[in-house]
Protein backbone atom coordinates (compact mmCIF):
# COMPACT_ATOMS: atom_id res chain seq x y z
CA UNK A 1 0.00 0.00 0.00
CA UNK A 2 2.71 2.59 0.68
CA UNK A 3 6.36 2.85 -0.25
CA UNK A 4 8.80 1.18 1.31
CA UNK A 5 11.54 3.58 1.47
CA UNK A 6 11.28 7.48 0.71
CA UNK A 7 13.33 10.02 -0.24
CA UNK A 8 13.51 13.54 1.69
CA UNK A 9 14.24 16.82 -0.44
CA UNK A 10 15.25 18.98 2.33
CA UNK A 11 14.70 22.39 0.55
CA UNK A 12 14.90 24.72 4.13
CA UNK A 13 18.42 25.71 2.74
CA UNK A 14 16.77 27.39 -0.31
CA UNK A 15 13.37 27.73 0.26
CA UNK A 16 13.39 28.17 3.96
CA UNK A 17 16.02 30.64 3.93
CA UNK A 18 14.62 32.60 0.76
CA UNK A 19 11.60 34.06 2.65
CA UNK A 20 13.58 35.39 6.01
CA UNK A 21 13.34 39.21 6.51
CA UNK A 22 16.61 38.68 8.53
CA UNK A 23 19.84 38.18 6.25
CA UNK A 24 21.61 35.01 7.17
CA UNK A 25 25.28 34.88 7.48
CA UNK A 26 27.19 33.08 4.91
CA UNK A 27 29.17 31.41 6.84
CA UNK A 28 25.65 30.46 8.94
CA UNK A 29 24.03 28.98 5.70
CA UNK A 30 27.33 26.49 5.19
CA UNK A 31 27.55 25.37 8.83
CA UNK A 32 23.75 24.42 8.87
CA UNK A 33 24.17 23.16 5.23
CA UNK A 34 27.11 20.56 6.52
CA UNK A 35 25.20 19.72 9.79
CA UNK A 36 22.38 18.60 7.43
CA UNK A 37 24.67 16.55 5.40
CA UNK A 38 25.10 14.51 8.66
CA UNK A 39 21.53 13.78 9.14
CA UNK A 40 21.26 10.99 6.68
CA UNK A 41 19.46 13.19 4.13
CA UNK A 42 20.41 12.13 0.92
CA UNK A 43 19.18 15.51 -0.85
CA UNK A 44 19.68 19.14 -0.28
CA UNK A 45 18.43 21.94 -2.14
CA UNK A 46 21.61 24.08 -1.45
CA UNK A 47 20.55 27.80 -2.88
CA UNK A 48 19.41 29.25 -5.92
CA UNK A 49 21.50 30.94 -8.75
CA UNK A 50 18.59 33.99 -8.93
CA UNK A 51 19.55 37.73 -9.20
CA UNK A 52 20.27 39.27 -6.16
CA UNK A 53 17.58 42.01 -7.07
CA UNK A 54 14.86 39.47 -6.86
CA UNK A 55 15.85 37.01 -3.99
CA UNK A 56 18.04 39.43 -2.10
CA UNK A 57 18.92 36.68 1.08
CA UNK A 58 20.60 34.22 -1.72
CA UNK A 59 23.01 36.14 -3.33
CA UNK A 60 25.78 34.50 -1.57
CA UNK A 61 24.74 31.77 -3.87
CA UNK A 62 28.80 31.05 -5.36
CA UNK A 63 30.24 31.44 -1.89
CA UNK A 64 27.59 29.26 -0.16
CA UNK A 65 27.85 26.34 -2.87
CA UNK A 66 31.82 26.47 -3.44
CA UNK A 67 31.96 25.87 0.53
CA UNK A 68 29.94 23.02 1.81
CA UNK A 69 31.19 20.30 2.55
CA UNK A 70 30.14 17.83 -0.89
CA UNK A 71 29.10 14.45 1.16
CA UNK A 72 29.97 11.80 -2.12
CA UNK A 73 26.26 10.19 -0.88
CA UNK A 74 24.38 13.51 -1.33
CA UNK A 75 23.00 15.41 -3.75
CA UNK A 76 22.95 19.76 -3.54
CA UNK A 77 20.72 20.63 -6.31
CA UNK A 78 20.21 24.48 -6.78
CA UNK A 79 17.45 26.54 -8.07
CA UNK A 80 18.03 27.86 -11.76
CA UNK A 81 15.89 30.72 -13.08
CA UNK A 82 17.55 31.14 -16.72
CA UNK A 83 20.47 30.35 -18.64
CA UNK A 84 22.24 33.14 -17.29
CA UNK A 85 22.03 31.58 -13.61
CA UNK A 86 22.61 28.12 -14.92
CA UNK A 87 25.96 29.22 -16.75
CA UNK A 88 26.95 30.73 -13.00
CA UNK A 89 26.09 27.28 -11.79
CA UNK A 90 28.09 25.53 -13.70
CA UNK A 91 31.45 27.63 -13.01
CA UNK A 92 31.28 26.10 -9.47
CA UNK A 93 30.20 22.60 -9.81
CA UNK A 94 26.16 22.27 -9.83
CA UNK A 95 25.95 18.69 -10.44
CA UNK A 96 22.36 18.88 -10.62
CA UNK A 97 19.10 22.23 -11.32
CA UNK A 98 15.58 22.47 -10.58
CA UNK A 99 13.59 24.66 -12.40
CA UNK A 100 10.11 26.49 -12.34
CA UNK A 101 6.62 27.38 -13.89
CA UNK A 102 3.12 27.71 -12.72
CA UNK A 103 0.22 27.29 -14.29
CA UNK A 104 -1.19 30.46 -12.95
CA UNK A 105 -0.65 33.14 -15.07
CA UNK A 106 -0.95 36.10 -12.50
CA UNK A 107 1.42 33.78 -9.93
CA UNK A 108 4.02 33.41 -13.16
CA UNK A 109 3.71 37.65 -13.83
CA UNK A 110 4.52 38.20 -9.64
CA UNK A 111 6.79 35.40 -9.38
CA UNK A 112 8.72 35.78 -12.73
CA UNK A 113 7.72 38.18 -14.25
CA UNK A 114 6.64 36.66 -17.49
CA UNK A 115 3.87 34.38 -18.58
CA UNK A 116 3.47 31.15 -18.28
CA UNK A 117 4.43 30.69 -22.06
CA UNK A 118 7.55 32.66 -21.52
CA UNK A 119 8.47 30.60 -18.15
CA UNK A 120 8.66 27.09 -20.39
CA UNK A 121 10.64 29.28 -23.32
CA UNK A 122 13.13 30.34 -20.19
CA UNK A 123 13.33 26.30 -19.28
CA UNK A 124 12.93 25.32 -23.09
CA UNK A 125 16.74 27.48 -23.54
CA UNK A 126 18.18 26.44 -20.78
CA UNK A 127 18.11 22.76 -20.81
CA UNK A 128 20.33 21.90 -23.72
CA UNK A 129 22.96 23.23 -21.60
CA UNK A 130 21.86 20.93 -18.68
CA UNK A 131 21.94 17.89 -20.50
CA UNK A 132 25.07 18.63 -22.13
CA UNK A 133 26.43 18.89 -19.01
CA UNK A 134 24.91 15.72 -17.70
CA UNK A 135 22.88 17.47 -15.17
CA UNK A 136 19.71 15.92 -13.20
CA UNK A 137 16.80 18.53 -14.14
CA UNK A 138 13.53 18.54 -11.70
CA UNK A 139 10.70 20.37 -12.77
CA UNK A 140 8.78 22.52 -9.78
CA UNK A 141 5.26 23.58 -10.84
CA UNK A 142 3.94 26.01 -7.76
CA UNK A 143 0.16 26.21 -7.00
CA UNK A 144 -1.34 22.96 -8.13
CA UNK A 145 -3.29 23.25 -5.14
CA UNK A 146 -4.44 26.79 -5.82
CA UNK A 147 -3.15 29.92 -6.47
CA UNK A 148 -3.19 33.57 -4.23
CA UNK A 149 -4.59 35.51 -7.03
CA UNK A 150 -6.07 33.29 -9.48
CA UNK A 151 -7.72 30.96 -6.78
CA UNK A 152 -8.69 27.48 -7.85
CA UNK A 153 -6.39 25.80 -10.54
CA UNK A 154 -7.87 23.69 -12.94
CA UNK A 155 -6.33 20.12 -12.70
CA UNK A 156 -5.89 19.63 -16.33
CA UNK A 157 -3.79 23.00 -16.32
CA UNK A 158 -1.68 21.05 -13.50
CA UNK A 159 -1.12 18.12 -15.82
CA UNK A 160 -0.90 20.03 -18.91
CA UNK A 161 1.94 21.81 -17.87
CA UNK A 162 3.99 18.50 -15.78
CA UNK A 163 3.70 16.35 -19.43
CA UNK A 164 5.43 19.57 -20.95
CA UNK A 165 8.03 19.48 -18.30
CA UNK A 166 8.25 15.90 -18.64
CA UNK A 167 8.57 16.14 -22.54
CA UNK A 168 10.98 18.87 -22.64
CA UNK A 169 13.82 17.20 -20.84
CA UNK A 170 12.99 17.22 -17.02
CA UNK A 171 13.92 14.22 -15.22
CA UNK A 172 11.06 14.75 -12.15
CA UNK A 173 8.49 17.43 -11.50
CA UNK A 174 7.65 17.99 -7.99
CA UNK A 175 3.90 19.44 -7.22
CA UNK A 176 3.86 22.46 -5.32
CA UNK A 177 1.06 23.35 -2.92
CA UNK A 178 2.26 27.12 -2.49
CA UNK A 179 -0.08 28.47 -0.21
CA UNK A 180 -1.02 25.41 1.72
CA UNK A 181 -4.80 25.57 0.96
CA UNK A 182 -4.76 21.80 -0.78
CA UNK A 183 -6.52 19.01 1.28
CA UNK A 184 -6.66 14.96 0.88
CA UNK A 185 -9.29 14.59 -1.38
CA UNK A 186 -7.79 17.39 -4.09
CA UNK A 187 -4.41 15.96 -3.67
CA UNK A 188 -5.61 12.50 -4.93
CA UNK A 189 -7.43 13.76 -7.64
CA UNK A 190 -4.66 15.39 -8.34
CA UNK A 191 -2.09 12.95 -8.16
CA UNK A 192 -4.49 10.20 -10.22
CA UNK A 193 -4.80 12.69 -13.24
CA UNK A 194 -1.28 13.35 -13.30
CA UNK A 195 -0.27 9.39 -12.82
CA UNK A 196 -2.39 9.30 -16.48
CA UNK A 197 0.17 10.56 -18.14
CA UNK A 198 3.48 10.53 -15.97
CA UNK A 199 5.14 7.75 -13.66
CA UNK A 200 4.79 7.99 -10.38
CA UNK A 201 8.99 7.19 -10.16
CA UNK A 202 9.02 11.12 -12.09
CA UNK A 203 6.18 12.75 -9.18
CA UNK A 204 7.36 13.95 -5.83
CA UNK A 205 5.48 16.39 -3.67
CA UNK A 206 5.86 19.94 -1.83
CA UNK A 207 3.36 20.82 0.75
CA UNK A 208 3.06 23.83 2.75
CA UNK A 209 1.38 23.69 6.23
CA UNK A 210 -0.83 26.95 5.78
CA UNK A 211 -3.67 25.03 6.95
CA UNK A 212 -2.40 22.02 8.83
CA UNK A 213 -3.31 19.72 6.05
CA UNK A 214 0.32 19.17 4.76
CA UNK A 215 0.84 15.36 6.75
CA UNK A 216 -2.75 14.49 5.95
CA UNK A 217 -2.03 15.32 2.09
CA UNK A 218 1.52 13.77 2.50
CA UNK A 219 -0.73 10.40 3.77
CA UNK A 220 -2.30 10.52 0.55
CA UNK A 221 0.35 11.19 -1.81
CA UNK A 222 1.77 7.81 0.11
CA UNK A 223 -1.09 5.63 -0.25
CA UNK A 224 -0.98 7.10 -4.02
CA UNK A 225 3.15 5.49 -4.45
CA UNK A 226 4.62 8.81 -4.36
CA UNK A 227 7.72 8.09 -3.05
CA UNK A 228 9.75 11.68 -3.39
CA UNK A 229 8.62 13.99 -0.51
CA UNK A 230 9.84 17.66 -0.16
CA UNK A 231 10.34 19.44 3.35
CA UNK A 232 12.03 21.82 5.22
CA UNK A 233 13.38 21.24 8.90
CA UNK A 234 11.90 23.20 11.34
CA UNK A 235 8.83 23.89 8.95
CA UNK A 236 11.00 27.42 7.51
CA UNK A 237 9.78 28.94 4.45
CA UNK A 238 6.97 29.91 2.38
CA UNK A 239 6.96 32.26 -0.88
CA UNK A 240 8.13 35.49 -0.98
CA UNK A 241 5.52 36.04 -3.82
CA UNK A 242 2.35 34.43 -2.60
CA UNK A 243 0.74 36.19 0.15
CA UNK A 244 -0.65 34.44 3.44
CA UNK A 245 2.12 31.30 2.50
CA UNK A 246 3.41 30.09 5.68
CA UNK A 247 6.04 27.41 5.86
CA UNK A 248 6.52 24.36 4.48
CA UNK A 249 5.67 21.03 6.06
CA UNK A 250 8.49 20.67 9.05
CA UNK A 251 11.29 17.71 7.95
CA UNK A 252 10.97 16.35 11.26
CA UNK A 253 7.40 16.07 11.44
CA UNK A 254 7.83 13.81 8.06
CA UNK A 255 10.52 11.96 9.01
CA UNK A 256 8.46 11.30 12.56
CA UNK A 257 4.93 10.11 10.26
CA UNK A 258 7.02 7.78 8.17
CA UNK A 259 9.31 6.10 10.69
CA UNK A 260 5.69 5.38 12.66
CA UNK A 261 4.68 3.84 9.43
CA UNK A 262 7.74 1.77 9.20
CA UNK A 263 8.69 3.47 6.04
CA UNK A 264 12.86 4.17 5.40
CA UNK A 265 13.90 6.95 4.93
CA UNK A 266 17.83 7.01 6.01
CA UNK A 267 17.29 10.02 8.58
CA UNK A 268 18.56 10.19 12.48
CA UNK A 269 15.60 12.64 13.97
CA UNK A 270 17.64 13.74 16.81
CA UNK A 271 20.17 14.85 14.56
CA UNK A 272 17.82 16.91 12.25
CA UNK A 273 16.20 18.05 15.01
CA UNK A 274 19.74 19.25 16.21
CA UNK A 275 19.97 21.57 12.82
CA UNK A 276 16.58 23.07 13.21
CA UNK A 277 17.15 23.78 16.45
CA UNK A 278 20.50 25.54 15.84
CA UNK A 279 19.10 27.33 12.74
CA UNK A 280 16.15 29.11 14.33
CA UNK A 281 18.40 29.89 17.43
CA UNK A 282 20.08 31.90 15.22
CA UNK A 283 16.93 33.21 13.33
CA UNK A 284 15.62 33.96 16.98
CA UNK A 285 12.32 32.34 15.97
CA UNK A 286 10.71 29.11 17.08
CA UNK A 287 11.27 25.63 15.50
CA UNK A 288 7.55 24.93 13.70
CA UNK A 289 7.77 21.63 13.95
CA UNK A 290 5.86 19.63 16.31
CA UNK A 291 7.96 17.02 17.07
CA UNK A 292 10.70 19.18 18.01
CA UNK A 293 8.84 20.41 20.71
CA UNK A 294 7.26 17.61 21.65
CA UNK A 295 10.65 15.83 22.19
CA UNK A 296 12.05 19.06 24.15
CA UNK A 297 9.31 18.99 26.32
CA UNK A 298 9.88 15.10 27.25
CA UNK A 299 13.45 15.12 27.37
CA UNK A 300 13.55 12.29 24.99
CA UNK A 301 16.47 13.77 23.49
CA UNK A 302 19.67 15.88 24.72
CA UNK A 303 20.52 18.22 22.24
CA UNK A 304 23.18 20.52 23.04
CA UNK A 305 24.57 23.65 21.31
Amino acid sequence: MFPKKVTIVEVSPRDGLQNETKMVPTDTKIDFINQLSKTGLRIIEATSFVSPKWIPQLADQVEVFKNIEKYPDVRYPVLIPNVKGLENALEVGVKEIAVFTSPSEEFSQRNTNCSVQESLDRIHQLIPLAKLNHLKIRGYISCVLGCPYQGEVPIDDVVNLATQLIASGCDEISLSDTIGVGTPLKTKQLLKKIKEKISVERIGVHFHDTYGQALANIYVALEEGIHVIDSSVAGLGGCPYAKGASGNVATEDVVYMLQGMNIDTGIDLSKLIAAGNYITNLLQKPNNSKVSIAFAASGSIMITQ
